[in-house]
């Protein structure tokens, strides 16, 4: 998933609306059980679900969301050819059928992936959901007053790279078959076994030809999840879900729907959402946050108050903060400069200044520590919970700056405890005890996220953060270490500009594999031989604490996004 600077409405890290936003070790929810708060009920069907948000919920078009898993909002309304597993920890980081049978069915080189809708399948109207429709949601998709989706099928689908979608070009994509109502065939340039979890974005969600109003759709998309929109104002600013009663729950293993209405509300002060989830007044008892994190010192007056503190649900999504190097920029060219500051690095401190150790978690590896990433432990540049100055200060004599060094770190003036002053001050502190003087330089988020995505104005020396658009090594370590995925002249994401080629084949050669246990293993190793080159100084994973309603049951936190999934939501 893009980075938040850059994309800011996506980051599943913590919203996975996104999504986005987002978003480290493989646990499920430690301050509450799966049944919520108090256990003095079970869950039932029926009242109303408030939903508080920060950012609205714009673009509520399946062809314009970049989702993670579907989304969590969207995924009320959009179901998906596969989706996420809707269980707690790291099981719930699994991709499971969705609309289909199973997750797909791959040739023998994973180049032609085929799949089978469930019987039974409707919209909210009643009509059959058919394999065209499928086709058709893909191919809007490509429209150009539709783009914001995730770009991958651009690239995977055979012939799709100059496709303009079905306005301008009514033959459609070749690359998708549908040879007859329930089956559906995408043709691949390449092997990609993780086709199963891109499958799980919401460009996948079937929509009915007649009924799209293309722009306009996101007002009344024609539903094929367990709600349907009633009412949308304001592009998502409020946006009212009832009961689609032509959705059945047999067809549907994931998604539990027990309120009857979905009242989302957003474009809320994030300190305004934290006091009514903790004040819990009225509907506000029945309401929950799927975008809104409780920040240092909420969460300090949380954890000293016993009820508050059985209401936070605690998640983690894969997500990782970090120190980019640009090996162009002298004099990080010198592979034992950027080693010099990875061993000096006192990750304790920048832990605090990220809002102590239950808001974020120190990393030495760049994928998150979840098995699903392919996680394996490794420590190149041992710092030491303080860092290790007398180590860095060798490293640098060895580099010809026995005297020490005067480098310039950029970092966003945004408080978000991730690229803010307070991470930059925690670094600039610890290398200061090896020798260096790091002088700062913040910049507006804008001009920010501008400067650090361009290959001609890149720094040598930044903060910068990255969440996956799905459970795997591939759509972490790809956008950031493949050489084939610099951009010259766009928004550039291979910050260290590295273009190996045993990297690149090494690359290739795990997305061929369709055993996605194998695969995670492969990416473990590959991390581990890409770290040695010290291109990043992974730092910490951030934890995400989320407040909910007295009146809310059915709590579940998976690993995939981190926050609780409202599908799952009974209120009391």
């Amino acid at each position: 998933m893009r980075q938040p600077s850059v994309i800011a409405r996506r980051v599943a890290a913590a919203s996975v609306s996104l999504v986005v936003a987002a978003g480290a070790a493989a646990c499920g929810p430690k301050d509450n059980d799966a049944k919520g708060s108090g256990g003095d009920s079970a869950p039932h069907r029926g009242g109303t679900l408030t939903v508080l948000n920060s950012n609205p919920q714009q673009d509520f078009d399946p062809a314009r969301l970049y989702t993670s898993g579907g989304g969590n909002v969207p995924s009320l309304v959009f179901r998906t050819l596969t989706t996420r597993n809707r269980e707690n920890g790291a099981a719930g980081a699994k991709v499971v059928p969705d609309l289909a049978t199973d997750t797909g069915r791959p040739s023998k080189d994973a180049t032609v992936w085929t799949y089978t809708l469930k019987k039974g399948l409707t919209y909210e109207d009643g009509t059959p959901i058919t394999s065209a429709d499928v086709k058709y949601g893909i191919e809007r998709s490509f429209a150009p007053e539709l783009s914001g989706g995730a770009p991958y099928l651009r690239d995977w689908l055979v012939g799709a790279a100059d496709y303009q979608g079905p306005y301008k070009d009514k033959k459609g994509l070749s690359a998708i078959e549908t040879p007859d109502e329930r089956t559906i065939v995408f043709h691949l340039n390449k092997p990609e076994g993780e086709f199963p979890y891109l499958a799980t974005q919401t460009q996948f969600t079937p929509v009915p030809k007649a009924k799209d109003t293309g722009t306009k759709y996101e007002e009344h998309p024609v539903s094929s999840g367990p709600y349907k929109v009633v009412r949308n104002e304001n592009d998502g600013e409020h946006l009212v879900l009832k009961r689609n009663t032509h959705w059945s729950a047999a067809t549907d293993a994931e998604r539990k729907a027990y309120p009857d209405t979905i009242d989302v509300r957003s474009g809320l002060d994030s300190s305004v959402i934290n006091q009514r989830l903790s004040a819990s007044q009225g509907a506000d008892a029945a309401a929950v946050t799927t975008d809104t994190n409780l920040g240092p010192a909420e969460l300090a007056k949380v954890t000293g108050d016993q009820d508050l503190a059985s209401r936070v649900g605690t998640g983690h999504f894969g997500y990782t903060d970090y120190i980019a190097f640009n090996p162009k920029v002298k004099p990080f060219d010198d592979p034992r400069v950027r080693q010099a500051i990875a061993y000096a690095i006192d990750r304790s401190s920048v832990v605090n200044a990220a809002g102590g150790s239950a808001l974020a978690e120190p990393a030495t590896t760049f994928l998150p520590n979840q098995k699903s990433f392919g996680y394996t432990p490794y420590d190149l540049f041992p710092a030491g919970k303080a860092g290790n100055a007398a180590k860095a200060r060798e490293l640098l004599a060895r580099a010809g700056h026995k005297n020490g060094l005067t480098v310039t770190l950029t970092h966003s003036n945004s408080k978000d405890f991730e690229t803010s002053p307070e991470i930059a001050t925690a670094i600039q502190d610890a290398l200061k005890k090896a020798g260096i003087t790091v002088k700062l330089q913040g910049l507006e988020s804008n001009d920010y996220g501008d400067k650090i995505h361009n290959v001609r104005t890149e720094p040598g020396f930044f903060l910068a953060h990255w969440g996956a658009d799905w459970p795997s090594g591939g759509p972490f370590l790809a956008p950031i270490f493949d050489g084939r995925q610099i951009v010259k002249d766009g928004a550039n994401f291979n910050t260290g500009l590295l273009n190996d080629k045993s990297v690149n084949d090494e690359i290739d050669s795990i997305n061929k594999l369709t055993d996605l246990h194998a695969a995670a293993e492969r990416w473990g190793a590959l991390d581990e031989k890409i770290g040695a080159q010290a291109l990043v100084v992974p730092l910490f994973h951030p934890v995400y604490k989320r407040l909910y309603g007295k009146d809310v049951r059915n709590i579940v936190i998976s690993d995939w996004t981190g926050v609780l999934d409202i599908s799952q939501v009974a209120v009391k």
